[in-house]
This record gives C-alpha cells, sequence and structure tokens, in this order.
C-alpha cells in the first residue's frame, strides 16, 4: 500500500468538492459558499479566489488541508460559520463576533436602512441616533459610518456581549459613535427629547419557542433571542424609552419575528405613536416596523 507521502497532493478543486459535498449533507443551506469562504478564511483568499483557484486546481499544503478538515468538521457540526472565522460580515462592515454574542444577519441590514434614511432626511446638522441593545455592535456602528454628520449612541447589557461591542467599536473607530454598558430601559436620559432615530433590535422569541437552525438554537446566546412569555417584553421597553428619547417626529425602527407585526403595530398604538407600519424584508418576511413620535 503507498505511503501517506505517495498520495496524490489536494488542490483547491478537490478540497472545495469534497467541502461542498460535505457541508450539504450536514444541511447546510449554502454549502458552496460556506465552502469557499472555509477555504478561503484558510487560504487567506476571497471567495472569488477561491473559485479562480479550484478553476486552476492549485496544491494546497497538508497542513492546510487539515486546518480545513478541522473547520468543515466544527461547520458540518453547525457551528456558525462567523463563530469559526471570527467575523460577520454587515453592509460595509466586518465585525468581531463569537461566543455570548449575537451573530448579525443579513436581514437585519436592511431594518438598519431604515434608521438610515430617516437620519439622511433630517434637517439638524449633528442628527442623534440611538441603538437599544446593540449587541455586536453592527447597527450602530453601520450607522455612525454611514451618516458620518450624525451622533450614534448605543447600549448593551449583556456581559458576555460587551467584550465583543467594545473590540468592534474600538477597531471601527467611529468618533460619532459612543458605547455604553447598561439597561435600555434607562439609558441616555441626558438625551431625553432630543433624539431624531431610535432602533433597535431587540429579543423577540416567545419564552417556549424553540428556534429552527441549529446554529441559532445551539450557539446564540439565549439573552439575545427570547422577549419573554409573548416575545415582546423588550418592545415594550424599547417603545417607552423610544418615546422618552425621541423629539416630536422622531422615527422609532423595531427589528421583530414575521408574525410579530400586527400585535407591534398595536401596541405602538396603544403606547401613543403615529403611523406605526410593517416593513418586508428581501424574503417578503414581515421584519421592521416603524412609527412617529407624536
Amino acid at each position: 500500500m503507498p505511503s501517506s507521502d505517495s498520495a496524490q497532493p489536494a488542490t483547491v478543486t478537490s478540497l472545495r468538492n469534497q467541502a461542498i459535498a460535505r457541508l450539504g449533507a450536514a444541511g447546510i443551506l449554502d454549502p458552496e459558499v460556506d465552502a469557499d469562504l472555509l477555504i478561503g478564511h484558510v487560504l487567506g483568499q476571497s471567495r472569488g479566489e477561491v473559485q479562480a483557484a479550484s478553476i486552476l486546481a492549485k496544491p494546497v499544503s497538508k497542513a492546510d488541508a487539515a486546518t480545513i478538515d478541522l473547520l468543515l468538521a466544527r461547520r458540518s457540526a453547525r457551528e456558525p460559520l462567523q463563530h469559526i472565522t471570527g467575523r460577520a460580515p454587515f453592509r460595509a462592515l466586518a465585525l468581531n463576533v463569537g461566543p455570548g454574542v449575537f451573530v448579525p444577519r443579513p436581514e437585519t441590514e436592511q431594518v438598519a436602512q431604515f434608521a438610515i434614511d430617516a437620519l439622511r432626511s433630517m434637517p439638524d446638522a449633528e442628527p442623534i441616533g440611538v441603538d437599544l441593545g446593540t449587541g455586536s455592535g453592527a447597527i450602530a456602528l453601520a450607522l455612525a459610518t454611514e451618516v458620518p454628520h450624525a451622533r450614534i449612541f448605543a447600549v448593551e447589557n449583556s456581559v458576555e456581549a460587551y467584550p465583543w461591542t467594545s473590540r468592534n467599536f474600538a477597531e471601527v473607530a467611529a468618533r460619532n459613535a459612543t458605547l455604553t454598558f447598561g439597561d435600555l430601559a434607562d439609558a441616555f436620559v441626558e438625551l431625553n427629547g432630543t433624539v431624531a432615530v431610535v432602533i433597535s433590535n431587540p429579543p423577540y422569541i416567545p419564552a417556549d419557542a424553540i428556534p429552527r437552525d441549529p446554529e441559532v438554537r445551539l450557539f446564540d446566546p439565549a439573552h439575545a433571542l427570547f422577549g419573554g412569555p409573548d416575545g415582546l417584553d423588550v418592545v415594550r421597553s424599547v417603545s417607552a424609552t423610544g418615546l422618552r428619547l425621541l423629539r416630536p417626529g422622531g422615527v422609532l425602527v423595531i427589528e421583530h419575528g414575521e408574525l410579530q407585526g400586527t400585535a407591534i403595530r398595536a401596541l405602538l398604538a396603544a403606547d401613543g405613536w403615529r403611523a406605526p407600519a410593517t416593513h418586508r424584508d428581501y424574503t417578503s418576511r414581515d421584519r421592521a416596523t416603524t412609527a412617529l413620535h407624536p
């Protein structure tokens, strides 16, 4: 039997094909994407570079092939891709993420756009935006970098998430962004009545619901997922805090589950908000509700 040294060396082509098959068998929704990103993470290449290297059947060292194999095992066990690479893309940002912090989702990029558009439309020289329960800092840092004339404030109360938040704020180094550790219910009292936009992606899953995706169920922190018996406990706090912080005509933006739009519109209307409206994401599911301060 030939020794392992005489075996044909691995190539990007062979590794990519094996990775796609392995991840597909594990139930990964987009195995080609994850295969490219994992291989690229090890080889220091973009997804396009991995695909080009696959076409050319470029060789891969034994050490790199072994590392790729280990990472594929972790992803096949449904560990989030972002935990494995340590990074999560969000709009123009690449954020540090890992155990203890909620991984930002693509659909939240659309929710952030509502706040970005609202800030840009304000006549103020320095409109103020507030992100309640910022998690990784994704929304707040997107607002700060994409609306540089705005002043952005963010609050997070999870001791597990906050180190990741702090790291991202330090890395992005947006001078117009301020991060605070604390409870969103009583955050930023010094800003009462002056804020133009309040946005939040709060925990909104009902306490007795079981998330479908293993990546969420097994790895996302419960603190960022579950919002009490009906999922709306933190939404109620966001509504109250928004009423306190926003000036008349200010905009509230709340991300939520696809079946919660009606309940949240009713909640906001009962609290006195004007023109509550629910908006769909790119999958045509209800994803965010906006309202105007009375």
